[in-house]
């Protein structure tokens, strides 16, 4: 899949690690440390496809490009306006609207059949459409 090579890249350019280990609370996971450096971590062994890898690598990327981080520790800090955030960065990413656009042009109109189309999983595929359609 071209756009994991892209996104490993752009992990490189930018000097992002990423770390493949088990994670026993979640898939993925992005930190910043107190020097602003992000760096990520993905398990492997949770990881259905190439695609699947992909949106997770671009949703953990999105965190650090969009400095997108919460604090568990206040009650200030809204985890679900840092997670939109990085799903936006993500999706415009992995799926810039005018390709959904053309897929759809296409007759690629269902979720199911974009996401043959596209090569991407079908829950992203839903997430881009509710992303694009406000």
């Amino acid at each position: 899949m071209e756009k994991l090579k892209e996104l490993y890249k752009l992990a490189e350019k930018y000097a992002i690690p990423v770390y493949c280990f088990p994670l026993a609370q979640c898939q993925s996971v992005s930190v910043m440390d107190g020097e602003g450096d992000c760096q990520i971590g993905i398990d492997p062994m949770q990881l259905h496809s190439e695609a699947d890898e992909a949106v997770k690598l671009a949703h953990e990327l999105g965190h650090c490009a969009t400095g997108s981080f919460y604090n568990r520790y206040t009650p200030l800090d809204l985890r679900e306006k840092h997670e939109k955030q990085a799903w936006g960065w993500a999706i415009q990413r992995l799926l810039p609207k005018d390709q959904l656009e053309s897929a759809m042009t296409a007759g690629y109109t269902e979720p199911y059949a974009l996401a043959e189309y596209l090569g991407l999983p079908e829950p992203f595929i839903r997430r881009a459409l509710a992303y694009y359609s406000k």
